[in-house]
This record gives structure tokens, sequence and C-alpha cells, in this order.
């Protein structure tokens, strides 16, 4: 198993923008889902993150949607809604369906054409794509797309010193098993700081050299500038990693946010440095709940993946609006 369509009980799909530098991804649970939310990032564009806390009332989450366009992004989360309850997918409120959906959004604007976001016809798009495959044996199903793709399309890091020194990201997707237990994620790596694999302990992408020939790294510019300057000119509110992870573990919803808050230690592994205040670094956890698991090996599992899908990210992307990728570096 190598894509998180290929789980039981979930499907994705993206809209892609390449053009304008932008697009959305979405993740489906049509059954309900039970669903956990992290938010550790000082610049966040969400929508129903509240109603995935453990003390309210909703219960089940039918799709969680990653997208660019920064806060015009949201709008793609109602075309999900709306395609969702035409599916005849969402929860029984009596007078009619109410899919539950949640999203988070990245600034992507500053490529491609930013006047142009993620719509609510670019949502229904996607849930449209994704649920073409509802019927087919999971292992039959397409693997989810990596790269210059959905909400990963416009997605960039290593920004410290501008965009002419700043690196090609995307989107990457990896799973892990143990047994009969599954994690998959899905992350759109869009961060200040670099990406490192933690296994070498390597830049992946990130903040390049002065001549664009090595990856010189964010943190050792960050520090070097800041004995001279103490407010150093970090973009703003211009970046951000989102991530959903998905998990057949039968978790509640109080579970899956402890989940959600062990994940983050994967972007404490890959991204230096994260969470920010530049940054809107969000991780959502959707559970299929079907095998009984320890949570705590559901959240190492789930990191791992995480890991895995947060390199894909930057490995997968190809170069774009005048900005080297990974493989231009090898």
């Amino acid at each position: 198993m190598d894509s998180i369509t290929q789980i039981p009980g979930i499907l994705a799909a993206h809209a892609t923008n390449a053009e304008a530098g932008t697009g959305c991804t979405v993740i489906l649970c049509p059954k309900g889902g039970v669903g956990g939310v992290d938010v550790r990032g000082g610049a966040p564009a969400t929508r129903e993150t509240d109603l995935l806390r453990p003390e309210e009332t909703v219960g089940v989450l039918h799709a969680v949607v990653l997208s660019g366009g920064s806060v015009f992004g949201l709008a793609s989360t109602c075309g999900v809604t709306e395609e969702l309850e035409r599916a005849g997918i969402g929860l029984d409120v009596g007078v009619s369906l109410a899919p539950i959906v949640s999203g988070a959004c990245l600034f992507d604007l500053a490529v491609g054409d930013p006047s142009v976001r993620p719509t609510a016809s670019d949502g229904a798009q996607a849930t449209h794509a994704a649920l073409q495959e509802r019927d087919l044996p999971p292992e039959q199903r397409s693997p989810l797309a990596r790269g210059n793709v959905g909400a990963g399309t416009g997605c960039s890091v290593g920004k410290f010193a501008g965009p002419e020194r700043a690196m090609k990201t995307g989107l990457g997707d990896a799973v892990e098993q143990l047994g009969e237990l599954t994690c998959g994620a899905v992350a759109a790596v869009n961060a200040c700081g670099d990406v490192v694999d933690p296994t070498t302990g390597s830049f992946v992408a990130g903040l390049l050299s002065a001549d664009g020939s090595r990856i010189a790294g964010t943190l050792n510019t960050l520090l070097g500038e800041a004995a001279d300057n103490f407010a150093p000119p970090i973009p703003e509110r211009t970046n951000t990693t989102i991530s959903c992870v998905v998990t057949n573990a039968q978790l509640s919803k109080a579970q899956a946010t402890k989940v959600a808050q062990m994940c983050a230690d994967a972007y404490a592994h890959t991204i230096f440095p994260t969470h920010t205040t530049s940054d809107g670094d969000t991780i959502f956890v959707l559970s299929t709940a079907e095998v009984p698991a320890a949570v705590d090996i559901v959240g190492a599992l789930a990191t791992r993946a995480l890991e895995r899908a947060i390199v894909n990210a930057a490995t997968s992307a190809r170069p774009a609006y005048g900005l080297k990728a990974a493989c231009d570096l090898q």
C-alpha cells in the first residue's frame, strides 16, 4: 500500500490550476469517520476546527480539504459540502443531510496568478473525481498524485531571504502499516523554513545559497542575521504546512486529537524552523475506526507516515514559477 486512496473507506483527489499556481486536495470518508485536529502555527486559515474538539457534540467527519489561495481558498470547502450533499453523504439532521467538512488553507498567492484562488467549483470538481472510484476495491484505486498538484501546486519553502532563494515543494503522500493497523498522511508543504530528511539529517529543500548551487539553510541564515538585526524580515503570514492523517484505528474524538498532537512531532523532525508566527501549521486526523489499537502506537506510526509525506512533498516537486526543486540539486 503506497497511497491513502488504498485505505478502505478513504477517497481522495485534486483540483489543480498549474497556470495560476494553486489548487485544492480533498480527502473523503463517505461513511463518516472520527476527526481530530491540532493547530500550532501562528497564522492559520481554517474551517470547522472547533467542531472537532472532543467536548463538541458532532462526532462525525466526512471530508478534509487542503487548499491554496490563503483565506480565499476556504471557498473550496463549500463546493465539497455541496457535492457531498448531492451524492447523499452527510449527517442526517432531519430536514436534510449536512456533510461535515473541515479544511485549512495555505498562502500560495506569491506564485502564478494571485487573483486566481480555489473556488467552490474546484472543491466540487475534486470531490466528484474522488467519488468516481467509490465502488472500486481499494487496491484498484488510483494512487493520489504527488508534487505540483492540488494544494501543493504553489507550495515553496526557504523564503526567509526572498523568492529568488526559495525552492519549490508540493504535496506528499505516504502510508505506514503495522499488522492490520494502517496510518497514512497527506501534506502540502509551504513552510517558511527548510525540509530535512529525518533519516539522514540532510537538507531536501530550503533556502538556497546566494549562487543557487546548494541549500544554505534557513536557521543558519536566520541566526546569522539576528546577530546584527534582532527583527529579521521573515515574510509575515505567507507560509503554512497543512496535513491530513488518515487511519483505520478505532479512535474517539479525544484520541484523534491526541494523535494529531503527537503528529506535530513530524513537523519538528522535518521542518526547521517550524510553527513560526508566519506559519499556519495545521494537522487533521480522520479515522475510519475499524482496528483496535493503542493510541500511543497509532500516534507513533502516524508521525512516521507524516514525516515521509513531508519529505515526499519536497522530493516529488518539480521546478516551477522560477523556483528550483530538489531534483535540480541532485
